[in-house]
């Protein structure tokens, strides 16, 4: 496990960067915090570390899923708004977790039975105690 520590919403993209370079095809990262706490924001990052030449990186909290194109193949989900498992067997995210690129799911414990064992979980958290902007982002699993 790794504990990073984030000062601004600079800060949080910069660990997306570090982590969307390391990243390799067929890993899955398993986004968790609340609304707000920058888990787009570090997606946006992500996204820059596997080369993605969009610009504007959004979550797809309507369409479920964005396709991007970069270094490797990058599937970003949103499920907060999935009701069931069989709605991901209706996207087809078997395609996207075990096939060619890198998955990045948001919201990912509401989908907790059906991540594989090896996807990295990476955790934000506020502590307002230390500032506004401040994040704590701990990041378990295959590191």
């Amino acid at each position: 496990m790794a504990v990073f520590e984030s000062f601004s919403a600079e800060d949080t993209e910069k660990i997306g960067l570090y982590f969307g370079k390391k990243a390799l095809e067929g890993d899955i990262f398993c986004l968790q915090g609340d609304l707000g706490v920058g888990k787009t924001v570090f997606t946006k990052g992500f996204a820059k570390g596997l080369e993605i030449k969009e610009n504007y990186i959004t979550s797809p909290t309507f369409t479920i899923i964005n396709e991007y194109e970069g270094r490797l193949n990058f599937y970003h989900f949103d499920v907060y708004r999935i009701n069931s498992i069989e709605e991901m067997d209706d996207i087809g995210y078997e395609e996207y977790f075990f096939g060619q690129g890198v998955c990045l799911v948001e919201w990912a414990g509401l989908i907790k039975e059906i991540i594989p064992e090896r996807a990295v979980w990476v955790n934000i958290e506020k502590d307002l105690n230390k500032g506004f902007d401040y994040r704590r982002i701990t990041v378990g699993g295959n590191i």
